[in-house]
């Protein structure tokens, strides 16, 4: 059983969606019925989250629920139910390491290590507000795991070093950039061509004659 998500202890006084984010807002609620317009709540909730430095406030939810004429707890429940919606402030540069079983066979043990050593313990965050880390379920690159999701990007095909060598970046202000960390495209396989690779088989002169395949009543 996961761990109770409450709001943070501590929370700013009010929010206001800026004048850009309230017309962004406009414009999604013209793609819903007058009456279903908390149907938005989601896709609100996470244009206020990128707002805010990466988490939801209290003042946050009112606002919404407001706007939406959606009850504030409907709005709680909604925030506290997905793991999207990050409770408390997170770092400047927000990991989430994935430790389902994929990534975990391939060497996720090891990159939460190299987080804790760098950032302290799982859910944490560095003092200069630079670097946070949680660990998350199954974010759906099973194919190139271990891998982590830094803000909005993906990072793939970790290993210590390589993680160690973002984080590294991350704090000398370098540009990272995402995907594959030993140099595949997507989730192409590694390594060369390993089945169909016998060019005969590509020959018309020993190709297999086709079949005519008959019915069951067929003579």
């Amino acid at each position: 059983m996961s761990a109770p998500r409450r709001l943070a202890k501590e929370q700013p006084e009010s929010f206001a969606f800026t004048p850009e984010n309230l017309a962004w807002i406009d414009e999604l609620l013209k793609k819903y019925p007058a009456d279903k317009k908390r149907s938005g709540v989601i896709p609100i909730l996470w244009r206020a989250q990128k707002q805010n430095g990466g988490w939801v406030t209290e003042p946050m939810m009112r606002v919404i629920g407001e706007l939406l004429d959606m009850a504030y707890i409907r709005v709680y429940e909604v925030a506290t139910f997905y793991t999207m919606f990050n409770l408390e402030p997170v770092g400047e540069f927000h990991l989430q390491l994935c430790g389902t079983t994929p990534c975990w066979l391939r060497g996720a043990d090891q990159l939460k290590n190299v987080c804790k050593k760098n950032i302290g313990p799982n859910g944490s965050r560095t003092q200069d507000g630079k670097l946070s880390w949680i660990e998350v379920e199954c974010l759906g690159a099973c194919a190139n795991a271990p891998m982590i999701q830094i803000n909005d990007y993906y990072f793939e095909d970790l290993d210590e070093e390589s993680l160690e060598d973002i984080i590294a970046d991350i704090r000398k202000g370098v540009e990272i950039k995402p995907g594959s960390r030993r140099g595949r495209t997507s989730s192409e396989p590694e390594g060369e061509l390993s089945s169909l690779s016998d060019e005969s088989i590509y020959d018309p002169a020993v190709a297999v004659t086709p079949v005519t395949l008959k019915s069951a009543g067929d003579a």
